[in-house]
């Protein structure tokens, strides 16, 4: 799953140069759910990056802490809440990395996935809007998990979809079927991602600083050739 994100002073101009950006950024060392997050939309033909509350909270949810945060993309016609959504109402989450914890004997070890590069990613999600008065509203997402590649299985069974900057418009285009829009969603290739142990600084969102995404061992990752 993808409890915490890594999100660095990302160059989205130069990933996207057609974005518009209506809001800064949102940048953290150790982002956690049910916070503000920064995600690209298409709204009017352009792209758009505005903020988000980061947990799916549809209309009729009671409950805040029953907003999920994921979505698991086998199962986005299962749900409602999921399957509205994922037919045109589509977003991408840029981040730096995603950290995921290997179960071991006596804790957990945390570690970060990153680009082998360290460049921007773009993430699947998926958005609702819940109106709280004729004039206001407040919009929220779930990321969409898929299986990780058998370079990262050993660490976690499930990471968010990765779509290619190549990717963006149609991936949000609510022309694109669903269809087309689900095959879009596959474990990334072998050579995009690596992961390295991090410090167990990063289990508590109350710590913010440079430490929590700072490796403390190699990174793993596809060998060259």
């Amino acid at each position: 799953m993808a409890g915490r994100l890594y999100i660095a002073p990302l160059d989205l101009a130069r990933l996207l140069p057609e974005l518009i950006i209506d809001a800064p950024l949102v940048a953290s060392h150790n982002l956690a759910p049910r916070r503000m997050l920064s995600a690209i939309r298409l709204e009017a033909g352009r792209l758009r990056l505005s903020r988000l509350f980061w947990g799916l909270t549809p209309p009729w949810l009671d409950v805040l802490d029953h907003a999920p945060h994921c979505a698991r993309a086998e199962s986005l016609e299962a749900r409602p809440m999921f399957r509205e959504a994922i037919q045109s109402r589509r977003c991408l989450v840029p981040v730096s990395g995603v950290y995921i914890w290997k179960p071991q004997p006596r804790f957990k070890q945390p570690f970060l996935v990153t680009r082998v590069d360290r460049g921007p990613l773009l993430l699947a999600g998926i958005w609702c809007r819940f109106h709280t008065s004729l004039a206001e509203h407040t919009d929220s997402l779930a990321l969409v998990t898929v299986p990780t590649n058998s370079l990262l299985a050993p660490l976690t069974d499930r990471l968010p979809a990765v779509i290619d900057p190549a990717q963006a418009r149609r991936w949000l285009d609510p022309e694109t079927p669903p269809e087309a829009a689900r095959a879009m969603l596959t474990p990334a290739p072998l050579e995009l991602l690596g992961a390295f142990p991090v410090s167990r600084r990063v289990n508590s969102p109350a710590h913010q600083d440079a430490a929590c995404a700072h490796p403390v061992g190699p990174m793993l990752r596809q060998p060259d050739g």
